[in-house]
This record gives structure tokens, C-alpha cells and sequence, in this order.
């Protein structure tokens, strides 16, 4: 099973090599987009997509919405093991 965490990108680090700067749960941590981009979303578009982070990839993009029920999620399951 994998997990994937969202995550907002908020800045693009290096664009030749798909890198970005992302924030999870107010850790930044440098990822790769390569999987996101294409030619109608290139690295410069990202700024404040939400994405899952799965391994230091940027795995898919997904809606604030679900980024919001997914990270509320993970802090319920995180509560109930402490």
C-alpha cells in the first residue's frame, strides 16, 4: 500500500529539472513534478497546486477540498495512535 500526502507547491526550484518546493503541514521539503507537468501545465503553473507526495514525487494534482479532508484524516488517525 502506498500513501500519498498532500501538499501545496510553493515554489518552483529548479524548472529544467521539475523540481519544486512543497509544503506539507507546514514542512517545506524539495519535490519532483515531472509527473504533473506537461505542455498545457508547465513547472511555472504549479505555484499553489495541491498535490499528493508520495517518495518525493509529485504523484497528481487533487483540490484544495480533498487536500483539506485528506490531511484531516491523517490527523485523526495520528490522534488515535497517541
Amino acid at each position: 500500500m502506498c500513501l500519498g500526502i498532500p501538499g501545496q507547491i510553493v515554489e518552483i526550484t529548479n524548472p529544467e529539472h521539475k523540481l519544486a518546493m512543497v509544503n506539507v503541514g507546514g514542512v517545506k521539503r524539495q519535490i519532483n513534478i515531472a509527473c504533473i507537468v506537461d505542455e498545457q501545465h508547465p513547472p511555472e503553473k504549479c505555484i499553489g497546486d495541491w498535490v499528493l507526495v508520495h517518495v518525493g514525487f509529485a504523484m497528481n494534482r487533487i483540490n484544495e477540498q480533498e487536500a483539506a479532508e485528506t490531511l484531516q484524516l491523517l490527523q485523526e488517525i495520528a490522534q488515535a495512535y497517541t
